[in-house]
């Protein structure tokens, strides 16, 4: 269907048929127009999965039996794989399931920066670096969109806190925004081609984003062509007119009243009155029609989709199996070696969690979750016995969520009370009793592993974490625990990066998850069990304290009515590197049951690009696969930037003692910086290093190479 028959549907259109299309009309969905065969435009959240199916007018769910799906981990959990081939097949099983569940758009994936550890939607986000966002997202969309179904990438854009998140007025320079906050978005749109993309709760210089002219029309529609659909977060617009000229497709909010929404009858009523050119509707129009022929949906064969496959689950398996983060591994405690009657000490509540249903827009009704200690049982079988304590409980603590939550949620408030550490004198009477139990277990057994971390009460969205601290009187649980049995594994199960610094230090092991989906308890005890060798790496920093983090440090956060990235370019690892910061665990970090070699670092110009070449060999005898990551170092001499960029990676599985070659080119992109007098990115002449290694601090190469400056 070219342009034409298009615009001979919308010349049949009334404008009620065309208001009808650009509102919603439901809970997830817009009207359609019957007798020209236009459907409505159906929606779904979320980044982990197809969310459970809910009234058609309010947010309880309809309590059916047919809508359990596959849980996928979160995109902080994909984004520790740091494999896009593996991003791709993720992407796959979430479009493949959410056309299986009749749905046309999947709200996903969220890319927002991750600014401070304290966000509470960080586990629903990928990384503090804004290159290994843009080669984890893209396949990510590919992969949803060979479906028939349309991605929704979210949430355009500085949306990186949920404090007064519908109200908060972001303050970015424009060198920030083009170098850290946007290129994700941009390869979303143009190397992605994501057919739609969903506008931001919070303003962008005083406006809000999602009827921001700034954003959505000189940047998203004219600099980068976008020509798919923009949607509104749910109650994310604020003013009719501005919705009608600035760009925004559809409207979607909280509430059942449908036909008072901004882009319903007020927008009619405008139009009628000749305030707002009935035009700027059939530019919307037009552009949610061209996603429905896209999508196969005005006409030709559309795909079907499945859920809940087998094939969906051995994919989200070896997600998962990647995903796990080796953080420290002294004296070889892992992999545990595990003889027959042994006897294994389990503690710790996140052993037993299940996290599927949590965390808020992303909560799903999971077909099944395998915990971690389910998985050891599983693989342990019965001729080793495992036993379990809490050690502590987050069941008193916790304010229940409410179904309809969401529907409250344009109150500006979180939508949970946050956690305190504050108890009576019986709750406490209780800890310790939980805590006395965990620890003779710990005594007791041959092999210890311990599970701590944060729950979808601190990792959620609507509100923001209070500090990095870990809940529960955990801190004191390590401690005693380590105090009896100092081979003692931890695990940490979280979705942003936690305080470690209580415990770092003695324990012998640590190992990190973020929420691993369906499979994840299984994919942890392999690899504490040595039938899968780590491979994850992380996707940001484990600063050692909260103070160290820029946000806070140099920017605001969560600020007032407004809040000031002072921060600027410097987030994240950039920063750290540059302030020559300590951290705990960097960005790019994650050991194996192996070692890998480096060498041969070879690094020729060739025309507008440089070609880096090196070898890498597993000198261990398991095998294993290695993050080989590439990262720009420029001197700053007349333009302030960062100490190290990444600006490539590539992950290769290698046998014991096999030797390969692998090469990356990087173009003249990869050595600029955004120039906000010319209004490009721009080359300086400097003085360039390529590193290479295995972490941001872990560099085991490196050569200089001479770039031309000037516009790129």
């Amino acid at each position: 269907m070219n342009r034409h028959e298009i615009d001979r549907i919308i010349e049949q259109l009334s404008l009620d048929e065309k208001i009808g299309m650009i509102h919603g009309q439901g809970i997830f969905h817009t009207k359609g127009v019957e007798r020209l065969g236009v459907l409505p435009l159906w929606m779904s959240d979320g980044p982990m999965g197809v969310r459970k199916e809910l009234q058609d007018d309010n947010w309880k769910p309809k309590g059916t039996t047919d809508d359990f799906v596959s849980y996928l981990p979160s995109n902080s959990a994909l984004a520790c794989s740091w494999n896009p081939d593996l991003e791709k097949e993720a992407g796959h099983v979430l479009g493949e399931e959410a056309r299986g569940r009749g749905k046309d758009v999947i709200l996903a994936p969220g890319i927002n920066i991750m600014r401070s550890p304290l966000c509470g939607r960080n586990f629903e986000y990928m990384s503090e670096d804004p290159y290994l966002i843009k080669k984890m997202a893209v396949p990510f969309i590919e992969g949803i969109q060979e479906n028939d179904v349309a991605a929704c990438v979210k949430h355009f854009a500085v949306n990186n806190q949920e404090t007064r998140r519908l109200s908060v007025d972001a303050q970015v320079d424009e060198r920030a925004l083009r170098e850290i906050y946007l290129p994700g978005f941009e390869a979303c749109v143009k190397e992605g081609k994501s057919l739609t993309i969903m506008g931001a709760y919070n303003k962008f210089r005083g406006q809000h984003c999602c009827h921001n002219h700034y954003l959505l029309e000189e940047i998203l529609r004219g600099e980068w062509g976008f020509d798919g659909v923009v949607i509104s977060d749910w109650g994310g617009v604020h003013d009719t007119l501005e919705a009608a000229e600035n760009g925004l497709d559809i409207e979607m909010s909280v509430t059942d009243c449908f036909d008072d929404y901004f882009m319903a009858e007020p927008l009619k009523e405008k139009v009628k009155s000749g305030e707002i050119s009935e035009s700027l509707i059939d530019e919307k129009v037009r552009n949610i029609l061209r996603l429905m022929e896209r999508l196969h949906m005005l006409g030709g064969d559309r795909k079907k989709g499945v859920y809940n496959t087998r094939a969906h689950q051995e994919t989200l398996l070896e997600c998962a199996r990647e995903s796990v983060v080796l953080l420290k591994n002294e004296e070889h405690c892992l992999p545990l070696d595990v003889k027959e009657h042994s006897r294994i000490g389990v503690i710790g509540e996140n052993a037993v969690k299940l996290h599927s249903s949590g965390g808020g827009s992303a909560a799903i009704k999971a077909l099944y979750e395998l915990s971690p200690l389910m998985g050891l049982k599983t693989i342990l079988g019965g001729n080793v016995q495992v036993e379990y304590a809490p050690g502590y409980s987050s069941a008193k603590e916790q304010t229940e969520e409410k179904e309809e939550w969401q529907s409250d949620s344009l109150e500006d408030r979180a939508y949970k009370t946050v956690y305190q550490e504050n108890h009576t004198e019986e709750e406490e009477l209780k800890r310790g009793q939980l805590r006395k139990e965990a620890v003779e277990l710990a005594k007791n057994c041959d092999k210890v592993i311990l599970f701590c971390g944060l729950n979808h009460e601190f990792d959620a969205e609507g509100q923001d974490k209070s500090s990095m601290k870990l809940p529960y009187g955990q801190e004191e649980l390590i401690e005693e625990v380590l105090n009896v049995n100092e081979n003692t594994i931890i695990v940490i199960i979280a979705g942003s990066p936690v305080d470690m610094e209580s415990f770092a230090d003695r324990a012998k092991a640590i190992v990190y998850s973020s929420y691993n989906g369906m499979e994840g308890g299984r994919a942890m005890a392999e690899v504490l069990l040595g039938i899968t060798n780590p491979s994850g790496k992380l996707p940001y920093t484990m600063p050692r304290r909260l103070e160290d983090c820029p946000a806070h440090k140099i920017g605001e956060f969560p600020g007032e009515e407004t809040v000031d990235y002072k921060e600027g370019i410097f987030v994240g690892y950039r920063f750290y590197e540059k302030e020559k910061i300590p951290v705990r665990y960097c960005f790019g970090h994650g050991l194996s049951y192996t070692e890998f070699q480096y060498d041969d670092l070879h690094i020729e110009n060739v025309g507008e690009h440089v070609e880096v070449f090196l070898t890498v060999k597993n000198t261990g005898t398991v095998a294993g696969k290695e993050v080989v990551q590439v990262y720009v170092e420029a001197s700053g001499e007349k333009m302030e930037r960062p100490p190290k960029e990444l600006k490539g990676f590539l992950k290769s599985e290698l046998q014991p003692q096999e030797e390969r070659k692998i090469s990356f080119i990087l173009n003249r992109e990869d050595f600029s910086y955004y120039n906000e007098e010319e209004k490009c990115f721009w080359v300086p002449e400097d003085q360039y290093s390529i590193c290479v290694g295995s972490s941001v601090q872990d560099i085991r190469l490196r050569g200089q190479v001479s770039v031309s400056p000037g516009a790129v």
